[in-house]
Order: C-alpha cells, then structure tokens, then sequence
C-alpha cells in the first residue's frame, strides 16, 4: 500500500485528488495539506512513502516545503503536481531532488507515476518531458550562444548553475568565490541581456 500526503491550497482539487487515489486498491491517502508549511509539519508527523504537492501556494511555497523536508529526509519522495510547466520551476524541482512533475491536467497519469515513484523511477508528465528534452538539446550550445552575446567565460558557468535552481550561496561555493562577487557577476549578466531578473535568465539558458 502507497501511503500518500497531498498538498495543494484548492480544497476543491485536494478532495478530488483524495477521491481519486483512493479508489486505488494500493493507494491510500493518509493526510493532505492546504500550505507548503502544513506539507512540512504533515511529513514529520506522517512520513509518507510518497508526498504529492503543487508549486504555487500561500506563506510558504511547495519548493521551498520541499527544501526544507529534503534536507532532513533525503530519501523523500516528493512529487509536484502543478499547472504551470515553467521552465524555472522544473528546473528548481529537480535540482532540489523532487521524484517526479506532473501537469494537473493528466490526471490519468497520477496513479500510474506514483507506482513508478514507488519502484525507483523519476517521473516526469508528456509536456514537462518535451521541454527538458528541448532544453537540453538547447543548452548543449548555449555556452557558445551566450558567448556571442557578450559574456565572460565566468558569467556562462554562473549562468549554467542559476539554470540548474542554485541560489548564490550554492553558486559562490560551487565557484568558489564570494556571495557578493557572484551578486556582481549575476548584476552584470542581467544588464549585459536585458533582463530584469533570474528567472528570465534560467529560461533563456534552456531556450538559448
């Protein structure tokens, strides 16, 4: 028996999902939260073999819910579950470790990717899968690409890693260099690209 938690700020969509999965014979809904910080607190409480969660939600969001739980438990299974397959957010959730990213609409595909969940799989839902499979085929020239645009060889590695979800800490370490000097750098970046922010900047790596 799957014992799952979902997690979604819809009560309409929770009880969907509820009744849906638990007309499964091996799937049985145990708690289901409405924040990403009732998704922490149900997972210390619970310890689900698998956690169902959307992205956007009040005070805290899924991926930050999912930071915080994968850095106690590393071993969770957490599984988004959203309506946006932004470019970002995927990126984020599988860097943070995240099992699978499914689109709300395919909800066929739920039971199916949690019993993959289950048996050691990363799932990932037809749409998210198309564009990973795009942005790495894009990525692969977007060294060059960014290069042609004006940027240092330094600016493209702190480029690579904001695409991969890394905050500036991750990237100072990575690149061992100082928080401030990687806030100089991404200030550079931006200006020398006309973006206003990080997230712009993760989408243009994939689509490079």
């Amino acid at each position: 028996m799957i014992r799952m938690a979902v997690v979604d700020d819809d009560p309409f969509v929770c009880a969907s999902l509820e009744t849906i999965l638990n007309a499964q014979d091996d799937i049985d809904v145990v708690a289901v939260g409405a924040s990403g910080s009732e998704a922490v607190e149900l997972y210390e409480k619970k310890h689900p073999d698998v956690l169902l969660m959307d992205i956007q939600m009040p005070e805290v969001d899924g991926l930050e819910a999912a930071e915080r739980i994968l850095s106690e438990h590393p071993d969770a299974r957490i599984v988004f579950l959203t309506t946006f397959s932004d470019d970002d957010y995927i990126a984020r959730a599988l860097h943070l470790g995240a099992k699978g990213y499914l689109i709300k609409q395919n909800v066929a595909d739920i039971a199916p990717a949690l019993r993959a969940v289950m048996a050691g799989q990363s799932v990932l839902g037809d749409e998210v899968a198309g564009r990973i499979a795009t942005g790495v085929e894009a990525s692969a020239s977007a060294g060059e690409r960014f290069a042609k645009m004006g940027l240092t060889e330094r600016e493209i590695e702190v480029v690579e890693l904001i695409a991969q979800g890394l905050d500036n800490t991750e990237i100072a370490a990575a690149l061992y260099m100082g928080e401030g000097t990687v806030r100089n750098h991404i200030s550079a970046i931006l200006q020398k690209l006309q973006l206003r922010n990080r997230t712009q900047l993760a989408v243009l790596y994939y689509r490079a």
